[in-house]
């Protein structure tokens, strides 16, 4: 493995770089960056099938290790639709003079370095080299071994595009996907100013619990649909599927399904063919079991399966009373990321989008939703599911802080 600090130190001195390029020269490169995934798709896709061989074939969460030209083609509409973006650095927040004379403005300005510990999905690098180039931070990469090789040819076209700019080509650094070299990123407190994790519920606990940098967490989620008793039955069905199967392996795709008992028979007869289509294994509660009494894939469920992220064509199902008890339901298995009511009723939908604790709350809409580009942010980093700085998708706009910029005529403190 490569000595990791002398990496760290690099991109550091290139993150200063960094601020000093024009607007031109940056989305100039966002472009580039585009333009070489384009011109290089073969190569990415030869080691996109070389990290595959790796896997277990019939793991569901290769979905999101593959790549193929429908995905390349979307991660380089992303990255020029982040070089059309305004920089949020460099932005005049407060401007005022003070009685003694002095001026003073607070700006926007870039984070520094930002540090990015991720799992498998390889088009990351890029969605999180290119927002960092969008706001002038340096970035450290540390993705897993099960993309290694993807990732090794990704970094090249980026820093390839990068010189071709005339940008320091250490800005975007790509650190070894070895494990040790996450501790000395953990430990880099003088040239790294945030750490962000995107993956699984285990890596980000312990990025939290063993980083001395400070940590924005991007959460895994356990997205719930509750299908309250006025839904219009056919809608929620359609959101139903849509949440749970059009990408089973990310984190915005439906978990749990909650149904109120009124119309709970309805729902589940209509329900049940389309799930079959897709083989979803439901868990399901005593009394969603004796409703779904016949469907191929049913499996009896515990109180685990109700907190479980599944990340493949799985889901939970269980009846409530009414919309307190989802709202129980949710208020105690949420990771508070995404989660959906589907009612005509606008008075229970008001209260739910109320109540709801989740960095992301619809009503009669799929939670797939819950992502950067769809809502028109670019890409991004992760799904915050904290409070501080930044909630929802962690995108270009919360890549910034502040700055205050004092000017005096030699003005003293009395």
């Amino acid at each position: 493995m490569l000595p990791v600090e002398p990496l760290i130190i690099k991109t550091y001195k290139a993150a200063i770089d960094l601020r000093n390029c024009t607007n031109m020269q940056i989305k100039g490169a966002l472009r580039s960056i585009a333009d070489g995934l384009l011109e290089n798709a073969a190569i990415i896709l030869d080691a996109n099938t070389k990290d595959l061989a790796k896997q277990d074939p019939d793991n569901p969460r290769n979905d999101r290790l593959m790549l193929n030209e429908q995905r390349i083609n979307n991660i380089a509409k992303s990255i020029r639709n982040i070089s059309k973006l305004p920089n949020p650095a460099g932005i005049k927040l407060q401007e005022r003079t003070l009685p003694n004379g002095l001026q003073l403005q607070k700006i926007s300005v870039p984070m520094g370095v930002v540090g990015a510990v991720y799992e498998s999905r390889p088009n990351v690098t890029f969605d999180i080299a290119a927002l960092c180039l969008r706001s002038q931070n340096g970035c450290l990469l540390k993705g897993s071994s099960d993309a290694d090789e993807t990732n090794k040819a990704s970094i090249k076209i980026i820093k390839n595009a990068l010189r071709q700019n005339d940008i320091n080509p250490n800005c975007v650094t790509l650190l070894p996907s070895e494990r040790e070299a996450v501790k000395e990123l953990f430990k880099a407190t003088s040239y790294v100013d945030v750490i962000i994790p995107r993956g699984s519920d285990g890596l980000i606990k312990y990025v939290r619990e063993n980083s001395q940098v400070p940590v924005i967490e991007t959460g895994a989620g356990v997205c719930h649909i509750y299908v309250e008793s006025e839904a219009d039955i056919k809608k929620a069905v359609e959101i139903v599927v849509n949440a749970k199967v059009s990408r089973p392996s990310v984190c915005n795709a439906m978990d749990t399904i909650l149904v109120d008992e009124k119309i709970a028979s309805s729902f589940i007869e209509k329900l049940k063919p389309r799930m079959d289509k897709y083989h979803v294994e439901i868990f399901a509660d005593k009394k969603a079991h004796q409703l779904l009494k016949g469907y191929p894939n049913l499996v009896t469920a515990t109180a685990e399966d109700f907190g479980r992220e599944f990340l493949s064509l799985k889901c939970a199902i269980k009846i409530v009373k009414d919309i307190d008890g989802a709202l129980q339901h949710i208020q105690k298995y949420s990771t508070k990321h995404s989660e959906a009511i589907v009612s005509e009723n606008k008075k229970q939908c008001a209260r739910f989008l109320k109540e709801v604790d989740a960095a992301a709350v619809y009503s009669n809409a799929s939670t797939r939703f819950t992502d950067g580009e769809e809502f028109g942010l670019g890409a991004e980093i992760g799904i915050s599911t904290q409070k501080l700085h930044a909630r929802g998708p962690f995108a270009l706009e919360k890549l910034v802080t502040e700055k205050w910029i004092i000017k005096g005529n030699g003005q003293i403190r009395e």
